[in-house]
């Protein structure tokens, strides 16, 4: 029988991979996405445990976990690269073990300095999770499949943010940080392993056919001058200045608040204890991420990607605004204008596609990275400027060695985040709508 299948001539009799192994190797390749998910917002359920035993500041427990983001913006350069001479079996393979390498040592520190090693590590080899799942669904899975894939890593990633929760805190609780970090380095140990035992880059390696477009089967490796080139060229356009920047508004506001300050910030101001703080923080991230792919369903049927990003952006400065300094609120309401907040952030999804649209096709690829590097920029500067201020807020209170900050430390430190979601708004307001078609030509 003929084949469809790009890369095979009609009339060659080869199988398609079976079903249960291309799941098998996405879900591999989703685990590890999964765990950079946990790992990158994990310590907001630690902060009193490692303020304590690293004894450090608000300052230094900001910098330890964003010395992950600090790795991870970097790494998005040359990933591209990677993953195109490579191949996304040994990018997975060695990220994944880099990862629990960087996890265990994080686990056995008994320096700061040590622990933001094994944080900048760990944001390293994370960094190169999306791209190998993206990669691996294009060849092991048809065409058609691939919005459904990516929907689908989307959610496993987030559930592993939900993980770093609730779940995390109670088994901190139980067994101590130390302990539940080596079961964390394990796991992704194990995921190498794993990717090592079953992973191919291509159906073809193991007989099958292949379901990559023929223009990427005969496409040749970047190399690391060209790429930067082309970073260069995309920010010659407009709309790619004002996303990216405006990115870090959402993801910055909502990674500082859920990924590390949001569970010490609802403890002081609710008086609640760290699981029932965290227990908010997971409504939040449930919200952002069913919102986003309800956002993107939205601005294709209407056709239009600045009106509801800027919609969002809009909504969220509010709810941040309300969140941070209106204290009369009660618990209930509290958390329900964090979930609208929340929300409403998931139009960050549209960045990427209104990217994408802004500058010619062939940049694609280098457009991507470059919108994910703005979105971790946000974390990356504002959860250690937080540490900062409320560095400088703090009244001299302390609970079992940890220093404690009050609720107008919050309000001034968490300026930034009001102030960072509200720069989006203009930067938004600013840009030119693409009608949801590629608006720059070659």
């Amino acid at each position: 029988m003929a084949s469809n299948i790009a890369g095979v001539q009609p009339g060659t009799a080869i199988a398609s991979p079976p079903l249960w192994r291309s799941w098998s190797i996405w879900a591999i390749a989703a685990a590890f996405y999964l765990a950079a998910f946990y790992i990158r917002v994990s310590p907001a359920v630690m902060t009193s445990e490692l303020m304590r035993d690293f004894h450090i500041s608000g300052r230094d427990l900001g910098n330890l976990s964003a010395f992950y983001f600090y790795a991870y913006v970097l790494m998005q350069i040359p990933t591209g690269v990677l993953v195109d001479s490579w191949g996304a079996r040994r990018l997975l393979i060695a990220g994944a073990t880099c990862a629990g390498a960087g996890t265990l040592l994080f686990a056995s520190s008994s320096s700061f300095a040590l622990a933001c090693a094994g944080r900048a590590l760990m944001g390293a080899s994370t960094a190169v999770g999306w791209v190998v799942t993206l990669k691996l669904a294009t060849h092991w899975f048809p065409a058609r499949n691939f919005a459904t894939l990516t929907g689908l890593g989307l959610l496993v990633g987030n559930i592993g943010a939900l993980f770093a929760q609730v779940p995390l805190r109670l088994l901190v609780e139980a067994f101590g940080w130390r302990a539940v970090s080596f079961g964390s380095a394990l796991f992704l140990l194990g995921t190498g392993i794993l990717a090592m035992a079953m992973v191919r880059n291509d159906p073809a390696e193991a007989g099958y056919l292949t379901y990559a477009p023929v223009a990427l089967q005969n496409r040749q490796p970047e190399r690391l001058t060209e790429l930067l080139k082309g970073f260069r060229k995309i920010f010659a356009y407009r709309n790619t200045w004002l996303i990216f920047c405006g990115q870090g508004g959402f993801v910055g506001a909502m990674l500082s608040f859920t990924g590390l300050w949001g569970t010490p910030f609802l403890k002081a101001r609710y008086g609640i204890t760290s699981a029932a703080a965290a227990g908010i923080c997971s409504v939040m991230i449930v919200c952002w991420a069913s919102a986003s792919p309800i956002c993107g369903y939205l601005s294709d049927r209407v056709g239009r990607r600045k009106p509801i990003y800027l919609a969002g952006a809009v909504t969220a400065a509010l709810g941040w605004a309300i969140l941070i300094y209106a204290d009369f609120l009660p618990l209930w309401m509290f958390t329900t204008v964090a979930a609208v907040t929340s929300f409403a952030a998931g139009a960050v999804i549209l960045g990427f596609a209104f990217a994408k649209e802004s500058v010619p096709v062939k940049f694609l690829g280098t457009i991507s990275g470059a919108i994910n590097a703005g979105n971790m920029i946000g974390p990356m500067l504002l959860q250690p400027a937080i540490g900062w201020l409320l560095d400088k807020q703090w009244a001299g209170g302390l609970a079992g060695g940890t220093r404690v900050y009050g609720v107008p430390a919050y309000h001034a430190a968490f300026g930034l985040i009001l102030g960072w979601a509200s720069l989006t708004c203009i930067l938004a307001s600013l840009t030119t709508d693409t009608g949801c078609r590629q608006m720059a030509r070659d």
